[in-house]
């Protein structure tokens, strides 16, 4: 049962998650041959005040 764990950046919208998910989902099933139906897809939102490059986090 392959797991996929996502993260990216808080803000997408339900649909823009769901289309993630299943083009996700073909891509594992495509290149491991895994059953659809066993794919597991997790997407982590990441808040922008704990994210941080070059010092300084996205917000600021």
């Amino acid at each position: 049962m392959p797991y996929v764990t996502v993260q990216m950046l808080e803000g997408r919208t339900d649909e823009q998650r769901k289309a993630l998910i299943d083009k996700v989902t073909d891509a594992v099933v495509e290149t491991t041959g895994a059953s659809r139906e066993k794919v597991v897809v997790f997407v982590e939102d990441i808040d922008k005040r704990n994210y941080g490059v070059g010092g300084k986090r996205l917000i600021d």
